[in-house]
């Protein structure tokens, strides 16, 4: 059986103003008990990132663990399908996606926020932010 330990290897991680394939969290650094608010996940905002049917981002997980918990919780998965492709050839298509996705969320307690990304070419990325609950 595969050691977990190569799987956390592969996770890379990096500033994101200076690597395009890291993912951006943005939400309010404090947010109210209990009450929604919004979260955006995206990359390349410093540096773009290629969005080619050869070079893409493929997907974004975003995950919320509680302060003192030890699970962590899924609270979105973004998928972007559409990078050019085309009977025509790559990059012919007439269709691209955008990797950035939206969501709302809620907390109790404060906690920290991680982001997966998935590049087809250079694998997985995070970035993480951290969140007060008040």
């Amino acid at each position: 059986m595969p050691e977990i330990a190569a799987f956390k290897q592969a996770i890379q991680e990096a500033d994101w103003t200076k690597e395009k394939h890291v993912p951006i969290i943005e939400c309010p650094d404090e947010v109210t008990k209990d009450e929604f608010f919004d979260v955006t996940v995206t990359l390349g905002r410093a540096i773009a990132h290629p969005n080619t049917t050869e070079h893409h981002i493929r997907w974004m997980d975003l995950y919320y663990q509680g302060q003192d918990e030890k699970f962590i919780f899924q609270i979105a998965r973004f998928e972007f399908c559409a990078h050019g492709e085309s009977v025509a050839g790559p990059n012919e298509g007439p269709a691209h996606t955008h990797h950035e996705g939206c969501t709302k969320m809620k907390a109790s307690k404060s906690g920290t926020l991680f982001a997966l990304a998935y590049c087809n070419i250079h694998g997985l990325w995070e970035g993480a932010k951290d969140i007060k609950v008040v």
